[in-house]
């Protein structure tokens, strides 16, 4: 924790960490519209069997042309139980006799009916052109969908994995500035693909790097303040992912072709990696690995940046070693992801953080996958979530800075159960309330991850934190991918995943009791720093 004292002397929040914080954070509000552009590209569209004297063009006008478009689809479409066109099955033949029986009769006959053998028929007055009309993903390809949603969350949590791992290993800054390039062009060859699979694949790999460039971003950031002003940045980034949901409700207005709105967010990340060669990495991380001479450039640029000119020129060899002489000697053994685990200060934090980022997850998927079925409006809708959470995120930098972490957790989990409990049980009838109980379950989800996130940095030491970041994002990619096949609990009780969603983070809030507050100290380096904030602790 002697970096602080070193940080001190360079600026702990001057200019440069200004500079630093305006190159990451248009990243950081495109990165959304990649995370839930399934909302939109592959939004299931009103659609029924293609028929052949209906949507034939090489009919005869004579043929037809004294029956309406209803009329004809009267006689082609069977209705279902609620009086409605069949979306997937059409009559083997035109049924003439319907046109006999009065409108308001259910379609009793035992006609023959087949599968849309020919293709469907799309309602296009929301988007000309999706992956769902592309490839027919409705129907009995419907679950598709839901493929391609799976494969984007399972690259996260590979990605969250592997590049935790690597950052610890080769740095920050090169593994962000990878994974730039690596979203930038995956998701704009995704916008030509020419196969599913190939679609399926290239989403896999943006994936992979979102989860590289949100981990990496947000470590790089922190690592780089003072303890009194991390609150603040956390809450700054998670802002600008509430920004990004705001930008996406509005580029998917405008931008109704796929394709297009694939190229409009991928693209962007050509510029996010050229501006990254700006971005210093961080001397804490450089220190740590015994790369003192990196660090001591990196500090001294950081002192000029920030018009430190005295830090400037005191700034040596020998007082970085001095300063972090104890923090080095700890760094020479060599740490894994098992140190997380052996020792047991590491093992009860981590746990408890790895079940609190896993039960906020699943109410907060739970309600962003299921924004078709929220409301009608989806764009709208988009722009609301996205204008709650940003509100509700800049009310937690409040509670973390004079409640304490733990408290912040605690409020915002308890409102995020409370809101979809109550949910669950008003009448489908009552849209607007169901909305209002939406935005507030899913913004103060959104706010509790921002606290959550805070107290992570705070819990975990340097040498061990990108890895801890890439397994919290693990886990809340598995919370993620398990809340849609919570839906499958319905064919038993029809409320049940909806309680489960209400219930998971009271459950967490409870938990967060056993964490330590760590409101106001420095960041830990070593895992003797976390054991020796224990014995701090108990001595006081």
């Amino acid at each position: 924790m002697a970096f602080e004292d070193l940080l001190n002397q360079v600026g702990g929040l001057g200019r440069f960490q200004i500079l630093q914080l305006a190159l990451i954070f248009p990243s950081f509000m495109l990165l959304t519209p990649h995370l839930l552009l399934e909302n939109f590209t592959a939004f299931i569209p009103g659609h029924r069997c293609w028929v052949h004297i209906l949507d034939n063009n090489t009919v005869s006008d004579n043929d037809t042309g004294i029956l309406s478009e209803d009329a004809l689809l009267r006689i082609s479409i069977p209705l279902d139980s609620n009086l409605r066109p069949e979306k997937c099955r059409r009559f083997v033949h035109p049924q003439w006799q319907l046109l006999h029986l009065n409108e308001t009769i259910h379609n009793t006959s035992e006609a023959d009916t087949e599968r849309c053998v020919d293709g469907w028929v799309y309602d296009r007055s929301y988007f000309p052109s999706n992956i769902v009309t592309k490839w027919d993903m409705v129907c009995d390809y419907r679950s598709l969908k839901s493929v391609v949603q799976f494969l984007l969350l399972t690259g996260m949590l590979v990605g969250s994995i592997i590049g935790g791992h690597f950052s610890d290993k080769f740095g920050r800054r090169l593994i962000l500035r990878w994974s730039f390039l690596q979203l930038a062009i995956t998701d704009t060859c995704t916008a030509f693909a020419p196969t599913l699979s190939v679609y399926c694949l290239l989403r896999f790999l943006a994936g992979f790097s979102l989860m590289n460039i949100i981990s990496n971003n947000t470590t790089l950031s922190t690592e780089w303040i003072r303890p009194q002003s991390k609150a603040l940045v956390v809450i700054l980034l998670s802002g600008a992912l509430s920004i990004g949901q705001i930008i996406l409700g509005g580029l998917a207005y405008v931008f109704r072709d796929w394709q297009t709105l694939h190229l409009v967010v991928s693209v962007p990340f050509f510029v996010f990696f050229l501006f990254s060669r700006w971005l210093f990495e961080s001397a804490r991380w450089l220190i740590i690995t015994n790369k003192l001479d990196e660090g001591l450039k990196v500090l001294r640029k950081v002192a000029r940046t920030n018009g430190m000119k005295n830090a400037e020129e005191t700034l040596n060899i020998d007082v970085v070693r001095s300063t972090m002489q104890e923090e080095l000697d700890a760094a020479q053994i060599k740490t894994t992801v098992c140190d997380l685990f052996r020792h047991p200060s590491m093992r009860k934090r981590i746990c408890i953080l790895l079940f609190i980022r896993f039960a906020n997850t699943i109410p907060f998927y739970g309600i962003m996958i299921n924004l078709q079925h929220v409301g009608s409006n989806i764009f709208l809708l988009q722009v609301l979530f996205g204008a709650a959470t940003l509100i509700v995120r800049g009310l937690a930098l409040f509670t973390l800075n004079h409640m304490g972490r733990r408290i912040s957790q605690i409020l915002f989990m308890f409102l995020v159960g409370l809101s979809v409990l109550a949910n669950t049980f008003v009448p489908e009838e009552m849209q607007t309330l169901r909305v209002a109980l939406a935005c507030v379950g899913i913004s103060c989800s959104a706010a509790a991850f921002s606290s959550c996130a805070v107290h992570l940095l705070e819990l975990v030491p340097t040498v061990l934190r990108a890895r801890t970041l890439g397994i919290d994002l693990m886990t809340s990619r598995i919370g993620a991918a398990l809340a849609p096949l919570l839906m499958t609990l319905t064919v038993f009780v029809t409320t049940l995943p909806w309680i489960i969603y209400g219930v998971s983070p009271i459950i967490a809030g409870i938990v967060v009791f056993l964490l330590p507050e760590t409101k106001n100290l420095p960041l830990p380096d070593t895992i003797n720093d976390v054991e020796n904030q224990k014995k701090l602790k108990k001595n006081q």
